[in-house]
């Protein structure tokens, strides 16, 4: 097996986020030392910890096209974490402006700049979901349904203009986790919903979801960086429970 080289440039996306967090901690430890990642300037970085002197910040938003030019200069490998998480409809249009036309820039510019290597981080619910479908793997179609969430729809569209860069050359993979669950700030994202339960929130909603840990995702996403796998999605769940049996927990 050819070694891996770690002296490539990486961006993070969203680096101060959930799941961002947790991979700019995961690629540290596996020793890539070139770490950038995208920040707002309200940011909080406690979650990366320690390890946060060790990241180059960027601020950069993913509609700011001269903030993502620096934050992609000399990048080798882009992994995209950022998006807006939200089920109020009132998100509806900033969800569509981040996740989709967002993604849209950032993949247009790693075109141009011949950026080596594009995950993006999507999301089960950009897959779909349907009244009779009770499965779902990697090779599932989108179908339009009153049963998709507007969050739903941007994240389905966001991977389309990631698909978008492949037909035109952008070597990516795609990760569509379940619900990710760990610790750390569960004050935004789908996390929020739990920390709602956490407080005393009278129900919870019927039926279930799949799971996987926050830290699974991060090591996945690292395994799939030193891969040579491209043009293809992973779909990435440990657990399905219902909100019954993960509240009982």
């Amino acid at each position: 097996m050819a070694e891996i080289d770690k002296r490539r440039s990486i961006l993070v996306t969203g680096g101060s986020g959930f799941l961002g967090s947790y991979l700019l901690r995961q690629l540290l430890a596996e020793g890539y030392r070139h770490v950038r990642a995208t920040r707002r300037a309200d940011s909080d970085l406690s979650l990366v910890g320690p390890q946060a002197g060790e990241v180059d910040w960027v601020e950069a938003d993913l509609l700011d096209i001269p903030a993502l030019e620096e934050a992609l200069d000399g990048v080798d490998c882009v992994i995209h974490c950022a998006a807006v998480v939200s089920f109020d409809p009132r998100d509806r249009r900033k969800m569509w402006k981040i996740n989709v036309d967002g993604t849209a820039n950032l993949v247009n510019l790693c075109l141009e700049r011949g950026v080596g290597k594009f995950l993006h981080v999507s999301s089960v619910a950009a897959i779909g979901r349907r009244k009779k479908l009770r499965q779902i793997d990697e090779d599932t179609k989108w179908e339009r349904s009153k049963f998709n969430s507007q969050y739903a729809i941007s994240k389905h569209l966001s991977e389309m203009e990631v698909w978008r860069g492949s037909v035109e050359g952008l070597p990516v993979a795609v990760v569509n986790p379940s619900i990710i669950l760990g610790s750390g700030d569960w004050s935004t994202g789908t996390p929020r919903f739990f920390q709602n339960v956490w407080k005393g929130l009278p129900f919870y909603p019927p039926g279930g979801s799949g799971f996987v840990d926050v830290r699974d995702v991060a090591r996945f996403l690292v395994l799939l960086l030193e891969s040579p796998v491209v043009g293809q999605r992973f779909v990435l769940n440990a657990e399905n429970w219902t909100y019954r049996e993960l509240f009982a927990a």
